[in-house]
C-alpha cells in the first residue's frame, strides 16, 4: 500500500501550502477523494473552503468548476441544456458546470429544492439525463459542497436523501493566532494558490482509488461498523438513524485512512477517527431533542464511548 501512502503524502503536503494548519481536515478530504466520494463542508465564510477545492484540483491536475447556488438558479444551469443548431438542424448538448472532475458547489442550501435535486443523479449514479439522453460524468468526479451554518434566512435545508449522498461532512474552523500570522505572511505578495503546481497525475489517483478497495477489513471490523450504525438507529434522542449508506461510507473511508497510514488492514482507531464525519450528518434527532439542542456529533461521540470495541483479531495482508 506504499503507492497510496506516497500519493497521499505528496498531495496533502502540496495542498497544505495553501491550507495552513488544517492537516486533519485536508487528510479527511483526501480520504473522500480516494473513496470517490463527495464532501459537505459546513463552515463560516472565509476559512478556505474554496481554496481547499482549488488546491486539490491543481495538485492532481483535474478540471475544476465552481457553482454558486442562488435561489434563481435552474436545474439546467447545473446539468446543461440541449440547444437547436440551425446549421446541422439537430439538437446539441451544451454541458453545464457540473461536468468537471472537481466541482465546488458553493452555498448549496441557497438553491431551491428543485435545483438541489439536479445533483442527486450526478452524485449517486455519476451521470446526468437531459432530454432523455444520458451523459456520463468525467472520472474522477468529486463534489465539494459548502453551506454556511450561521445564515439560515433565504436558505432551503438539504433533504435527508441528499445529505445521505455525501460521503463525509467536515468543518475547517478558524485558524489559531499563530496559523493566522502564517497565512498573512504567505499572502503578502501573491496567493499561494497561484504558485502550487500539479504534483500527481490523474492516472496515479485513479490507480490509488482502485487499490484502496483491496484494503483488508476483518469480519470483526465489519461487525464494529454495523454495530455503530445500528446504535444510531436505537439512540433515545434520534428520530432517524444512519442508513446502510452510512455503513458503506464508514467501511470505505476506513480503508482509505488505513492505506494513507501505510497499512493494508483496518483497525478500530481508523473507524473511530471517521465515525463523526461519516455518520453525524445522516442522523436526525427527535423534535424533543432538538429543543434541548442535542447535536448529532455529540450523539456519535456518545455511541463511540458505549459500543464495545471488538477484539484484535486482525490479519495483516489477508484477503
Amino acid at each position: 500500500m506504499g503507492v497510496i501512502q506516497d500519493v497521499g503524502d505528496q498531495v496533502i503536503s502540496n495542498v497544505e501550502k495553501v491550507i495552513i494548519g488544517k492537516h486533519l481536515e485536508v487528510r479527511m478530504a483526501f480520504v473522500a477523494i480516494l473513496c470517490q466520494g463527495h464532501v459537505l463542508i459546513e463552515d463560516v465564510p472565509g476559512v478556505g473552503k474554496t481554496m481547499l477545492a482549488k488546491s486539490f484540483a491543481k495538485t492532481i491536475g483535474c478540471s475544476f468548476r465552481r457553482l454558486q447556488f442562488t435561489p434563481d438558479l435552474l436545474p439546467s444551469d447545473v446539468t446543461g441544456v440541449s440547444i437547436f443548431n440551425q446549421k446541422s438542424r439537430e439538437f446539441e448538448f451544451r454541458p453545464g458546470p457540473i461536468m468537471a472532475q472537481i466541482v465546488l458547489v458553493d452555498e448549496i442550501n441557497r438553491a431551491t429544492p428543485k435545483t438541489q435535486s439536479a445533483l442527486l443523479e450526478c452524485m449517486e449514479e455519476r451521470q446526468v439525463t437531459v432530454d432523455e439522453h444520458t451523459y456520463r460524468m468525467p472520472d474522477p468526479f468529486i463534489i465539494l459542497a459548502t453551506q454556511n451554518p450561521i445564515e439560515y434566512e433565504g436558505t432551503f435545508p438539504l433533504p435527508e436523501a441528499q445529505l445521505d449522498r455525501f460521503l463525509m461532512r467536515i468543518s475547517l474552523g478558524h485558524p489559531t493566532p499563530e496559523e493566522e500570522i502564517r497565512i498573512l505572511d504567505a499572502q503578502q505578495y501573491v496567493h499561494p494558490i497561484e504558485t502550487i503546481e500539479q504534483i500527481v497525475p490523474v492516472a496515479d489517483l485513479l490507480v490509488a482509488q482502485e487499490q484502496v478497495k483491496h484494503i483488508y477489513v476483518d469480519p470483526l471490523m465489519k461487525e464494529y461498523i454495523v454495530s455503530l450504525v445500528n446504535a444510531t438507529r436505537t439512540y433515545p434522542d434520534v428520530y432517524l438513524g444512519a442508513s446502510p449508506r452510512g455503513s458503506l461510507a464508514l467501511y470505505k473511508t476506513s480503508q482509505a485512512l488505513a492505506a494513507l497510514q501505510g497499512r493494508d488492514f483496518v483497525i478500530p482507531d481508523d473507524i473511530k477517527a471517521l465515525a463523526e464525519a461519516a455518520l453525524a450528518h445522516r442522523i436526525i434527532v427527535s423534535p424533543s431533542a432538538r429543543i434541548k439542542n442535542v447535536d448529532t456529533r455529540a450523539v456519535v461521540q456518545e455511541i463511540l464511548s458505549t459500543v464495545p470495541v471488538p477484539g484484535t483479531r486482525v490479519r495483516a495482508g489477508s484477503r
